[in-house]
């Protein structure tokens, strides 16, 4: 449908809850296009949240699998409607980034293994067991629906990184 601008924190509609989507309609797949879109179209972008297209509803759209080295067994692209997690079990302290924060990493603690509930585009409910890094960023995709930010999830600052950014072609960084 459309690629959209990422919306930045400190913008408020980061940090609210999102509120449920209800019954899925052409608004709401609409809005799961853009999600995709949006996402494909970002350079190093795995997931992006509804939140972060400015919308305030529990919705976001993930896929691993676009990783250089994509983590085996994973789902591929997946879009949901008021997800919730299940479970999460295990714990790793590991870097993350967030487009809705460009300008830093953090090294954030997350469960290794998750189930999530939602519904798809097609209004069918879904349940989505995910291990390693699949798990890692359903919890971050689930997060912002929350209005947490990586910055909300690291224990101190010692755990905020700036982002080493590459120079673009023709472009010097000093």
């Amino acid at each position: 449908m459309a690629v959209r601008p990422v919306v930045r924190y400190p913008a408020r509609v980061l940090k609210g809850v999102a509120g449920p989507v209800g019954e899925i309609g052409d608004r709401e797949r609409s809005l799961a296009a853009d999600l995709v879109d949006t996402m494909y179209d970002s350079p190093g972008c795995v997931g992006l949240a509804a939140p972060q297209l400015g919308v305030a509803s529990r919705a976001f759209a993930m896929d691993v699998s676009v990783m250089r080295k994509p983590p085996p067994g994973n789902h591929g692209l997946l879009v949901l409607f008021d997800p919730e997690l299940v479970m999460s079990t295990g714990s790793e302290l590991a870097r993350e980034g967030c487009m809705s924060v460009p300008d830093y990493t953090c090294d954030v603690r997350r469960g290794t293994e998750v189930v999530v509930r939602g519904t798809a585009p097609d209004g069918e409910p879904r349940v989505i067991e995910a291990t390693g890094f699949e798990a890692r960023a359903l919890q971050h995709e689930l997060d912002h629906l929350d209005g947490l930010l990586v910055l909300d999830r690291v224990a101190a600052r010692a755990d905020v990184f700036p982002r080493k950014r590459r120079a673009a072609k023709g472009e010097h960084l000093k």
